[in-house]
């Protein structure tokens, strides 16, 4: 039981440091830096990452949402049998 805990834990980081990156890669193909003032490097790199944590993080926790639902799924025909 507790092994379950730790491996959902690792399973969960993993999902959302994929994600975080993933999201980073993505956002890097739009050009944000025009829409932004000039000389403000600093500023959008700090959007660029919290926008990549915050689009990653709600994406992950979908899919591991859907994870769990789907695990939990069977259990809907043992309490109707």
């Amino acid at each position: 039981m507790i092994s379950g805990f730790g491996q959902q834990a690792l399973l969960s980081i993993i999902s959302h440091l994929v994600f975080i990156a993933l999201s980073w890669w993505a956002l890097q193909a739009l050009r944000i830096d025009q829409i932004l003032r000039p000389n403000h490097v600093i500023q959008a790199r700090v959007l660029y990452i919290l926008l990549s944590i915050a689009i990653g993080s709600t994406v992950s926790n979908f899919f591991l949402d859907y994870l769990l639902w789907s695990k939990q799924l069977p259990l809907i025909l043992q309490t109707i049998l």
